[in-house]
């Protein structure tokens, strides 16, 4: 198939806020103690440079974290900036079966796609430069910088943002000795750590969402019914949604099922299916073509992208819009569209996997599933009990409030950077 996307060769670009955070509306949601304690680590660490590095600068969870999240390191005062790994089309397909079998896949890796990753990695490593004291490197895609990065005067930090708790053998087995390099390495959860691997310091961080954030800032109900209506679905029927890239972990297609088992009890049910294209997911384009195949047979079947202009307004308007956001992962490092919906005060109906139920509160997580039909049930559940759905949304919100918002995670970080160079 024809890719539908132009990449950039290979090398090194700079990917620069174009926002600048706000901390006064950051403290308003943070306890004095947590907001001095932030203030402080920056203090701690001024004049220190930190780059972070991955693969793409939209399209996947990590692009979007590190859009909203490098600007507050910027306004908390400390230097830092987002680099870009590019590479051709074939990279980016090696990259996404890596990424695959991390989460369980098979795949053969065979000497011809090994030379191809280490290749990009070492001329992206001499692109870099050596201007900076800490980099963070995001993903399996850069993963091999540190080793070609050769001998500098900087901390190095690997952060995975992947449900690696039942990686493929042979991809673990070659990622292992290059993660080894790094002065730490993070994931979201301890069950995520790589079998065997002797990392020099291992830290858990969570991802968290942006308050602030176009996605999630408030917005009048009234314009969130407009936008969802000119769209050309109808706001006064049920509507389903989920947000997620078009990736089969993401099990858009078990969503499809799921829907029409609920529409069989529910005919006016509607479903809305958006997903952004990243650069560097060239097996996005294949599902892509299998859900608009779908939708094509359903009038009710809503399918959008960014390709088609659809932001993050559009977005944090459906959120707000629908009835029940689904997340029907079947693998899944975090999620972070489960943690906006519950800010936005909505029910989740999600897979019962990696980093999800940790955003879910506790008395709510029977709306964790593990099939299509039990997917169905919980949503036909919610979709006639709204009182139900209220009281999730309230408890969801002041959840996500206390453990998944922006400052926690820059905090955490912080700490791990502080850390780090005084290991040295």
């Amino acid at each position: 198939m024809e890719l539908k996307t132009q990449l950039p060769k290979v090398g090194i670009g700079r990917r620069c806020g174009a926002i600048q955070a706000n901390l006064d509306g950051y403290r308003k949601l943070m306890s004095e103690e947590a907001y001095e304690e932030l203030r402080t680590l920056a203090k701690e660490l001024e004049g220190v440079k930190v780059c972070h590095v991955n693969s793409t600068a939209a399209g996947g969870g990590v692009a979007e974290l590190l859009a909203r999240y490098v600007p507050m390191l910027q306004a908390l005062g400390v230097q830092a900036d987002w680099r870009l790994i590019h590479g051709e089309p074939d990279f980016f397909a090696i990259t996404k079966a890596f990424h695959n079998a991390l989460q369980g896949g098979h795949y053969g890796l065979g000497k011809a796609a090994q030379d191809l990753y280490l290749t990009v990695n070492e001329r992206s490593a001499k692109a870099l430069g050596n201007d900076y004291d800490v980099y963070i490197v995001h993903d399996p895609q850069p993963a091999a910088i540190r080793h070609f990065a050769g001998p500098r005067d900087a901390k190095w930090i690997w952060r995975c943002h992947i449900d690696s708790s039942a990686p493929d053998k042979e991809v673990s087995q070659f990622l292992r000795p290059l993660l080894e390099e790094y002065e730490a390495v993070v994931f979201t959860m301890s069950q995520f750590v790589l079998p065997q691997l002797a990392a020099k310091r291992v830290a858990f961080i969570a991802p968290a969402i942006d308050p602030l954030a176009t996605k999630n800032m408030d917005l009048p109900e009234d314009l969130c019914r407009r936008a969802i209506a000119d769209s050309g679905v109808d706001p006064t029927r049920p509507l389903l949604l989920q947000v997620s890239r078009f990736d089969p972990w993401k099990d858009p297609l078990g969503v499809v099922r799921a829907y029409r088992l609920v529409k069989e009890a529910i005919p006016t049910v509607q479903l809305v299916l958006i997903g952004a294209m990243a650069g560097d997911d060239p097996e996005g384009w294949e599902i892509l073509d299998r859900v608009e195949e779908e939708a094509a047979k359903d009038p009710d079947l809503f399918v959008f992208t960014n390709l088609a202009g659809v932001g993050s307004m559009e977005v944090n308007a459906f959120q707000r819009g629908c009835d029940v956001v689904i997340q029907k992962s079947l693998r899944e490092g975090f999620g972070l569209v489960v943690s906006e919906a519950l800010w936005k005060e909505k029910p989740v109906v999600a897979g019962n996997t990696g980093g999800i139920p940790m955003q879910f509160p506790e008395p709510f997580q029977k709306n964790l599933v593990d099939s299509v039909e039990a997917c169905a049930e919980r949503l036909l559940h919610l979709l006639q009990r709204p009182g139900e759905r209220g009281e999730f949304g309230r408890a969801g919100r002041e959840h996500v409030r206390r453990h998944f918002l922006m400052p926690r995670l820059v905090r955490d970080e912080l700490r791990l950077i502080k850390q780090v160079l005084e290991a040295s």
